[in-house]
């Protein structure tokens, strides 16, 4: 027997420039996007975001974490209690062999107040890092060690079903020797990689001991406005390499360092003011995010070149760039770059994704835009070449990071209907927040909630709602997901209206 629900007669649907509204999914309100390009060519899958904003911008919709097709249409929405919480580095990894959605979840520096107590996009103190499976069930919640916070910036799952993240608090110091006030703090960043079976913390790196805060590109005077705090190193990615190494980018130190996993020496550093490589001109890049190690000693990053403060000017147009590395000569060139066309400016954050048919996905950070480049690239004097896909958020809202992969999501709620009669129509809403399994609807009706007959059988699924229009008056309604075989996988709960 299947639970009924008692539904009022609806007959008006709720509908908002720039924010999607769902009769059968009242309480989700993501954003709208615009699909500007979408050229043949594209990699299979879909698109991850966490859209949120800044303090002073409005937001457009709900915070929280999005998985959208390619046409811009949501597959899965998990809105966020407030606007002041946010998501960020939301995507698909592995788990014990199984594909499972990470995000981090708390609140980032900058966008509850126009005076934050922490430097801008610092996490505030109670953040953690979650992980979920294909049912959408959180299975995991970790949080940072050693008095440290959770960080925005980097979430990875490791081969040996370790969490690897970054972490970072506020360590306090006499700054008056790099220019900064004598009751300061350093910002100090940690690297921590936990067991996620024991629990056990197994590895902790601290930026402090190991990088000299004077090579900093952000002078220390900035911290007078952030409550005497120093953001000197910025760490916002690390990776696993070879030889047990780890891949670490410092944004306000402009480099880039190599790591010794076991005894955590600095092995070299690229670019920065001691970088070990001489970057070509074409090679240099500036406030950068995401740096990822390719094949072929390469290195791929997002070149922000932008910017250390609301007065600092842009040393250029952002960019995707892949860098090439000659140890031999320690010289870096520039293998290929992405640029967007238009051109953008990006003050903060980013990234360049490898897809598995050789193209690149790129988060445009601060700027609301997500784009896919064939693998040649393009140049800034050339920017629409080798461009086959961008997509557009509303206003100023923006995703930290955006990724682009294959994901089954298979929801344990059921789907949702909504009934919609007005005279003598009856319109039936169906709806499976999560489901990349439903290919069509069946809508079922009757006089009795025991006496049920199908009146609509394979109807297409159309995006996250579909709209089914019966001949059939009810009151009793329920609805079937059928996937691309016509099986039913899953079935709403019945509702009545009168």
């Amino acid at each position: 027997m299947y639970n009924i629900k008692s539904r009022k007669l609806s007959h008006k649907i709720f509908k908002k420039p720039q924010v999607w509204s769902f009769a059968s999914a009242p309480c989700l309100h993501p954003m709208k996007v615009s699909i500007n390009i979408n050229k043949p060519g594209t990699a299979p899958g879909l698109i991850f975001v966490a859209p949120y904003t800044s303090y002073e911008a409005a937001m457009i919709g709900q915070t929280g974490s999005l998985i959208m097709d390619q046409d811009g249409n949501p597959v899965w929405f998990r809105p966020l209690p407030s606007r002041y919480i946010q998501n960020t580095d939301f995507r698909m990894q592995f788990f014990r062999g199984k594909p499972v959605l990470t995000m981090w979840e708390g609140t980032i520096s900058g966008t509850q107040s126009s005076n934050p107590d922490l430097p801008a996009g610092d996490p505030e103190p109670g953040a953690y890092f979650q992980i979920m499976d294909q049912h959408y069930t959180v299975i995991k919640k970790i949080k940072a060690r050693k008095g440290f916070t959770a960080d925005v910036h980097e979430f990875i799952l490791t081969r040996k079903n370790t969490a690897l993240f970054t972490a970072v608090k506020q360590v306090p110091a006499d700054l008056t020797p790099y220019g900064g006030p004598q009751d300061g703090y350093f910002d100090n960043y940690s690297i921590q990689e936990v067991d996620l079976i024991t629990g056990e913390l197994i590895f902790c790196w601290s930026v402090l001991a190991h990088v000299d805060p004077e090579e900093s590109m952000l002078p220390a005077s900035s911290a007078s406005r952030s409550n005497n705090i120093w953001d000197c190193f910025h760490v916002n990615s690390v990776e696993e390499g070879p030889d047990n190494t780890l891949l670490v980018s410092m944004r306000n130190m402009w480099a880039i360092y190599n790591i010794d996993k076991t005894n955590g020496e600095i092995i070299w550093q690229l670019g920065g003011n001691q970088s070990d490589f001489i970057l070509e001109p074409c090679a240099q890049f500036s406030w950068q995010h995401d740096a990822r190690y390719r094949a072929g000693n390469r290195i791929s990053l997002f070149d922000d070149a932008c910017c250390g403060s609301s007065s600092s000017p842009p040393e250029g147009p952002a960019r995707g760039l892949i860098l090439q590395l000659d140890f031999p000569t320690m010289t870096a060139y520039a293998d290929r770059t992405y640029y967007h066309d238009p051109l953008l400016y990006v003050p903060s954050q980013g990234n360049v994704q490898k897809l598995d048919n050789g193209n690149q996905f790129i988060g445009w950070g601060q700027e609301s835009y997500v784009s896919e480049f064939e693998n040649a690239g393009n140049t800034a004097n050339e920017p629409s070449v080798n461009l086959i896909y961008d997509m557009q958020f509303p206003k100023e809202n923006l995703s930290y990071r955006a990724f682009k992969n294959k994901w089954v999501g298979m929801p344990l709620d059921p789907p949702e209907i909504e009934v919609k009669v007005m005279c003598q129509e009856v319109i039936v809403y169906a709806s499976w927040n999560g489901s990349t399994e439903t290919a069509a609807w069946q809508v079922l009706a009757g006089f009795t909630c025991d006496d049920l007959s199908v009146v609509a059988n394979g109807v297409p699924r159309e995006g996250f709602e579909t709209k089914i229009k019966v001949n059939f008056m009810g009151p009793y309604f329920r609805v079937n997901a059928l996937d691309f075989n016509g099986q039913i996988i899953g079935a709403s709960y019945i509702v009545c209206v009168g």
